[in-house]
C-alpha cells in the first residue's frame, strides 16, 4: 500500500495545520516537540449489576464497541467488597482505550455529532482537569451517539471519558482541547 492512499483523520490534519500554530502563539512554546498533543482517549462504563445480569454486560460491550469502533475490555473486581456484594474477579465495567487514528475519529464524531444531541447542552464542565494535563468528564446517556439504536437498548447508561494529553499543566491541556474544538466552557479570568 502506498503512502498516498493512507487515510489521515480530518481532526489530525486540523491539529497539524491550525492547532500547532495556535499553541505556539498562545503558550509561547517555540519547540514544536514540546507542544501538548492528544495521546489517548479512554471510555469507561461501569456496570453494577454485571454479575447478576449477564445480558447487561453483553449489551454494554456491544454498545461500547459500536461507539468506539474497537472491542472493549471487561474490567474485573480486584478484591471482594461485601457492601457491594462483589467477589474478586466479578465483572464491574467495560473500557476501551483509543489511540492514533481511532482516537481522532472518535473525537471528531463526538464534537460534531454527539454533543449537539446532548439534552440542554451548554458546554462541557471546565473543572475536569486533574492538574497533570488530563481532562475527565461524564455523559449521562449513551444514546447521544448515533451508532446506538434507541429501540434496541435495555437500559440508559452513562460513561466517563478521559482525554490524556502530553500537556504538563491544565492550561496547556485546556488550550489544546479548545483549539481542537472540544466544547469546554470558558474558564473564568482571575482578576
Amino acid at each position: 500500500m502506498s503512502n498516498q492512499n493512507k487515510y489521515i483523520p480530518r481532526l489530525f490534519l486540523h491539529y497539524k495545520d491550525t492547532t500547532i500554530p495556535y499553541l505556539v502563539k498562545k503558550l509561547k512554546i517555540s519547540n514544536v516537540n514540546r507542544l501538548p498533543r492528544l495521546e489517548k482517549i479512554v471510555i469507561n462504563i461501569g456496570i453494577g449489576d454485571a454479575r447478576d445480569n449477564a445480558n447487561a454486560l453483553k449489551n454494554t460491550v456491544s454498545e461500547l464497541s459500536l461507539i468506539s469502533g474497537q472491542k472493549p475490555v471487561v474490567a474485573q473486581s480486584k478484591k471482594p467488597i461485601s457492601n457491594f456484594k462483589t467477589r474478586k474477579g466479578d465483572p464491574v465495567g467495560v473500557f476501551v482505550t483509543l489511540r492514533r487514528t481511532q482516537m481522532y475519529e472518535f473525537l471528531d464524531r463526538f464534537i460534531s455529532v454527539a454533543t449537539p444531541r446532548i439534552r440542554d447542552f451548554n458546554g462541557l464542565p471546565n473543572k475536569g482537569f486533574d492538574g497533570m494535563g488530563n481532562y475527565n468528564f461524564g455523559i449521562t446517556e449513551q444514546v447521544v451517539f448515533p451508532e446506538i439504536n434507541y429501540d434496541k437498548i435495555d437500559q440508559i447508561r452513562g460513561m466517563n471519558i478521559t482525554m490524556v494529553t502530553s500537556g504538563q499543566t491544565d492550561e496547556e491541556a485546556y488550550q489544546l482541547l479548545i483549539s481542537l474544538g472540544v466544547p469546554i466552557k470558558q474558564k473564568k479570568e482571575k482578576n
